[in-house]
C-alpha cells in the first residue's frame, strides 16, 4: 500500500512497497514547467515509456532505463 506525507508545503514524500521491484529506484520528480521540462527532454532524444494524467488533473511522465529503474517527472494541471 502506498504511502504519501507532506513535509513542509508543497513538499511530500510517496512511498510504495514492492518487494518484487526490490533494488531498483523508482523516483517522481515535480515541477512547475511540466510542457517546457518535457519537450527539453525530448530534445535530448527521449522519450517517456508512459504518460499518465490523474483525477485531480496532475500529469506525470514516465521514463525508465533497461534495468528497470524509473524516473518520473509530474506537473500541474494544463
Amino acid at each position: 500500500m502506498p504511502h504519501l506525507w507532506e513535509l513542509a508545503e508543497h513538499r511530500y514524500v510517496f512511498i510504495e512497497v514492492r518487494p518484487d521491484h526490490a533494488g531498483h529506484a523508482m523516483h517522481t520528480v515535480f515541477v512547475s514547467d511540466f510542457d517546457a521540462r518535457i519537450a527539453q527532454i525530448a530534445e535530448r532524444g527521449l522519450e517517456p515509456a508512459g504518460r499518465e494524467t490523474y483525477d485531480n488533473g496532475v500529469r506525470k511522465a514516465t521514463f525508465r532505463d533497461p534495468d528497470g529503474n524509473e524516473i518520473g517527472i509530474g506537473g500541474e494541471p494544463a
